[in-house]
């Protein structure tokens, strides 16, 4: 017989490690958490803490250990448009971390009676106990109660609910830092290529390049922007160490969010919290966590747990809806032009 449980948490991101940690200092119950990653953990992301993220680390009263910090940090964003080659700079105030040690580091908040197994859930089914879970390496367990926290590719998204109306494809590089003048931080737009965005960012030794980028021919669409975006900076970016691809939600209404129906729950970017115009998550990971966390504690059934949940990131949900016409507004070459040219909130450098 399997193991049983009375919540299973799939994906131990800044979302399900979250809800674990606040969860756990309350409730009775038996808790798993499933992350995918190993243990050096990896993820397609810039890896950027953006000021919302700052603010709600310090509203759970945590501080960024010294390690899991990278260099350089970063107080300016170079925006740069290879279409009509305009270049702005604006100041920003993100912190610049490994990713990966960030996750582990919260994967290690989590207090020790709840079970952090290392795997890939593969199947999930209906049961008699409430869900039945399988992994890769045939691994079972069943649980009463199951919290998807696994991203823009979730599977327990995908099983349950209705998928996001857009998807995009993030692909990213690492190349070895040759000291090549490239920005510590680039956000760079090419509407040849993509309509979204892509990054350049300085890390630890190594230059991350990656963008969003249309399922369809997205390998091509990355390669060919690379290219472009080397023609710009007039030197290329070297041979990868390596190469990461993930899917990326884009948010383009409310009928994007999914919470909960019949015992099983969304959070962070599996229910669709997640910046239209940055891709930024790890804020809304941290408060939908909580949100969930708490509707669990306040409610004591499926139906009472999400009216709570619902009722509490109704807040995010119209915050992100915001996002998604300052996303228009930026993704739009004619008005991404204008603002550029206009030079506002620009800052002038030395």
């Amino acid at each position: 017989m399997p193991n049983k449980y009375d919540i299973a948490v799939i994906g131990g991101g800044p979302a399900g490690a979250t809800f674990a940690r606040e969860l756990a200092r309350t409730y009775p119950g038996k808790i798993v958490l499933i992350d995918a990653k190993p243990r050096t953990g990896e993820k397609v992301c810039g890896g950027l803490l953006a000021p919302d993220a700052q603010k709600a680390l310090a509203q759970f009263d945590l501080s960024l250990p010294k390690d899991v910090l990278a260099d350089p940090q970063i107080f300016d964003v170079k925006t740069v448009d290879l279409v009509s080659g305009s270049v702005r700079h604006y100041q920003r105030h993100y912190l610049n971390m490994d990713r990966g040690a960030f996750d582990e580091w919260l994967i290690s908040l989590i207090p020790e009676h709840v079970t952090v197994m290392r795997g890939r859930c593969t199947e999930i089914v209906a049961c008699e106990e409430g869900y039945r879970i399988t992994l890769a390496d045939g691994q079972e367990l069943s649980t009463r109660y199951l919290v998807g926290a696994d991203g823009g590719s979730s599977i327990v998204r995908r099983k349950f609910f209705r998928k996001p109306k857009k998807l995009y494809v993030a692909i990213q590089e690492h190349f070895a830092d040759t000291g090549a003048e490239i920005a510590n931080y680039a956000c760079v737009f090419d509407p040849v290529t993509s309509e979204s965005c892509s990054w350049s960012i300085r890390k630890n030794g190594r230059i991350i390049f990656g963008g969003a980028f249309a399922q369809a021919g997205c390998r091509e669409a990355f390669e060919k922007q690379k290219e472009r975006f080397a023609a710009f900076l007039g030197q290329s970016l070297g041979t990868p160490v390596k190469t990461e691809a993930c899917l990326l939600t884009s948010v383009q209404s409310s009928r994007d969010f999914a919470l909960g129906k019949d015992g099983v729950f969304l959070i962070g970017e599996a229910a669709g919290f997640v910046s239209a115009s940055s891709f930024e998550g790890i804020s809304s990971a941290f408060l939908s966590g909580k949100y969930l966390a708490d509707a669990f504690v306040q409610g004591n059934e499926s139906g009472k747990i999400l009216k709570i949940y619902r009722r509490k990131t109704k807040k995010l949900r119209f915050k992100l809806l915001g996002k998604v016409l300052k996303m228009r507004i930026l993704f739009s070459p004619f008005l991404r032009k204008l603002i550029m040219q206009s030079g506002v909130r620009s800052i002038a450098k030395y």
